[in-house]
Parts: structure tokens; C-alpha cells; sequence
């Protein structure tokens, strides 16, 4: 059970991911004037870092039950749990709790820490 929860954490968190790009794309940068356009084109790929970022940790998620080592799988669910949630908290108070990306965010961390606890898989 406990690897079902981590890789829906996982699926959750590449689904947040994805939101998050194509949000900041048609929402933010399609609104935005930033002059010079090369500070444009630098910003846009700072914030979609933060998306490729965000992916490869989903991907990591659902990968931690395949690991041979409880380590691994714990230090992933660490490392997540405190990107993720200081990501869903920054959502939450810059939006004053009236967007969902907070509680998705939340969802993962939740989700990566009840899969990393110890009992039976």
C-alpha cells in the first residue's frame, strides 16, 4: 500500500508539474511585458525550471518503490516533502489560500510521507 501511495504522490506531483507550465504559458507570460524580451525569455525559463524540476521529482516519487534501499527512498520523500512544501506554502499565502495549487501541492507531500512510512509495502 504504502508504494501506491508514493507513486501517486508522484503522479500528483507531474500533474501539478504540468498545470504549473501551462498555466504560467497562457496565464502569466502571455499577459507579462518584460523589457528587454531577452530578460522575457529568461524568465520564462527560470519559471519552467521550476516545472522540469517539479517532473523529474514526480518521476522520482514513483520510481522510490522500485529502489533496493530504504535510504534512498526515505531521503527522496524528505527532500520532495520540503520542496513541495514550501512551494504549496508560498501558493498559499501569496493567494491567500484561494488557489488549488496549494492543496495539490499538499496532496503530494501528504501522499510521499504516509508511502515512506515504515510497516508493510
Amino acid at each position: 500500500m504504502r508504494d501506491l501511495l508514493l507513486q501517486g504522490a508522484g503522479v500528483i506531483a507531474i500533474l501539478v508539474s504540468l498545470i504549473h507550465g501551462v498555466l504560467g504559458e497562457t496565464r502569466i507570460f502571455a499577459r507579462a511585458t518584460v523589457e528587454p524580451p531577452r530578460l522575457r525569455l529568461l524568465l520564462r525559463l527560470v519559471y519552467q525550471a521550476g516545472t522540469v524540476a517539479w517532473i523529474g521529482g514526480g518521476v522520482l516519487l514513483i520510481a522510490a518503490p522500485a529502489m533496493a534501499s530504504d535510504a534512498a527512498r526515505h531521503w527522496i520523500v524528505a527532500t520532495l516533502g520540503v520542496v513541495f512544501g514550501i512551494a504549496a506554502l508560498a501558493n498559499a499565502v501569496a493567494t491567500r489560500f484561494r488557489h488549488f495549487g496549494w492543496m495539490a501541492m499538499s496532496a503530494v507531500v501528504a501522499l510521499a510521507a504516509a508511502g515512506c512510512s515504515r510497516g508493510r509495502s
